[in-house]
């Protein structure tokens, strides 16, 4: 965790001073307006998708690992690199025939110059589809034989190039150096991972050995994952929805109250999961219940006792912080004093959040990802019913403080439910 952590922070700060050239040289032009709209359109699904298909993969792949032995191991990773850039290629060729209907719709102000340059540069991002996909496969495979750091560390590549690109062609290229500065970024990124894999024995051949019972079950894990994730990335656009009924500034002062909580969240979130999905695997593969339950209550107490004063301090001094960020033009105090209230209510989330996640990865080294489903939903309904009573109340801090609330009952559900899950699965290991 402590590796993965420290390692994601030194790449946003790298992403930090990529956005800093980023807005000195393009500012809020038309042009950073269409690769905006062009990278959300390819990003928003890659996300997902692939994300999602590295938390599918890891369990299974573990199981297959220590079950059968590594070339039944290597074999379910080739038959899924196959059929993920058969999905991915299929989804590119997809979304680069339907781009001018998507613009249609999410970039119906744009003027006819403005759509071309917007859909140009979908076609020059789109490789990321399917670069992206054989990095979290190869960077998944990598962190199930327990090496973190290489998989952070290539990160980094993007966002330095990106830079490069930037400082070299910009004035030549124009914002399309941006583009092609994200897209190489990420090429380096796969080709250092395939290095990584390739020096561990790892067999870089693509093939499809079929659907056996393995990959069955990856995919069949794979689908509640997607749903999941969907359905709790929702809630974002459901709250900038309903805040937009609050008058003038409420979109932007939630947005800019978001951003910290969003930031840690981040860096904490890509730290956990990474540490703990391949441990968790092992150990339900083994069937080491006792040593299950023990790890689980020791990264709870971890969490607790890290996030509840780091929370308080960043509650305590929330004013301060927007202050020092954000206090300046056009920002005036009031925006301040508003602003630091959405942020503390949103800060309240923070040990919930995370706490979610680990049981959330718990339950995906279960193989039990259709209970992320039913939580996703139930956080969705739960995030409607309490922004519509605390909006009317608080304001746009209301719709804040829902959402931790939310991630608080949902830490609940999920905990109650996996300690269902654990006893049945307990008890019928004794019984047979």
């Amino acid at each position: 965790m402590l590796t993965v952590g420290s390692i994601s922070a030194l790449v946003g700060v790298g992403s930090i001073a990529k956005e800093l050239i980023v807005a000195r040289q393009w500012g809020t032009s038309d042009a950073i307006d269409a690769f905006l709209i062009a990278f959300m359109i390819v990003a928003f699904p890659t996300a997902i998708i692939v994300e999602s298909l590295r938390i599918a993969l890891v369990p299974t792949y573990i199981q297959v690992r220590e079950r059968e032995g590594w070339e039944a191991a290597q074999r379910l990773y080739s038959s899924v690199v196959a059929g993920s850039i058969t999905f991915m290629v299929a989804l590119s060729v997809l979304l680069a025939v339907s781009a001018p209907y998507i613009l249609s719709v999410l970039a119906s102000s744009f003027g006819p110059e403005k759509l071309a340059l917007t859909r140009s540069l979908i076609y020059i991002l789109l490789p990321i589809l399917v670069i992206s996909g054989l990095s979290r496969i190869w960077g998944a495979v990598l962190n199930a034989g327990e090496h973190f750091a290489l998989v952070a560390a290539a990160s980094i590549t993007t966002p330095v190039l990106t830079v490069i690109f930037i400082l070299l062609t910009g004035r030549v290229w124009g914002i399309y150096s941006y583009a092609l500065g994200v897209v190489s970024g990420l090429l380096l990124e796969a080709v250092i991972l395939a290095w990584g894999l390739r020096r561990k024995g790892f067999p870089l051949t693509i093939r499809w050995y079929g659907l056996d019972s393995w990959t069955k079950q990856v995919m069949s894990q794979y689908v509640p994952i997607v749903s999941a994730t969907v359905l709790f990335s929702s809630s974002s656009f459901i709250d900038q929805a309903m805040a937009a009924f609050l008058g003038s500034g409420s979109v932007s002062a939630l947005n800019y109250g978001s951003k910290i909580v969003q930031g840690i969240n981040g860096i904490a979130v890509v730290a956990l999961t990474t540490a703990v999905l391949p441990y968790l695997s092992q150990m339900v593969t083994v069937k080491d219940w006792n040593g299950l339950r023990h790890t689980l209550r020791t990264y709870t107490a971890l969490i607790i006792v890290v996030t509840l004063p780091l929370t308080l301090g960043l509650v305590y001094f929330s004013e301060p912080m927007v202050r020092l960020l954000f206090q300046r033009g056009a920002f005036t105090a009031e925006d301040t004093y508003l602003v630091a209230q959405v942020q503390a209510l949103f800060l309240l989330q923070i040990p919930f959040y995370l706490l979610d996640i680990l049981i959330a990865r718990l339950i995906s080294s279960l193989n039990a990802n259709y209970l992320l489903v039913w939580r996703s939903v139930l956080g969705v309904v739960i995030n409607v019913l309490l922004n519509y009573v605390f909006m009317w109340w608080l304001g746009v801090a209301g719709i804040a403080l829902s959402t931790s609330i939310v991630f608080a009952l949902m830490f609940c559900y999920i905990s109650l439910t996996v300690s269902r899950l654990l006893k049945r699965t307990t008890n019928l290991q004794l019984t047979q």
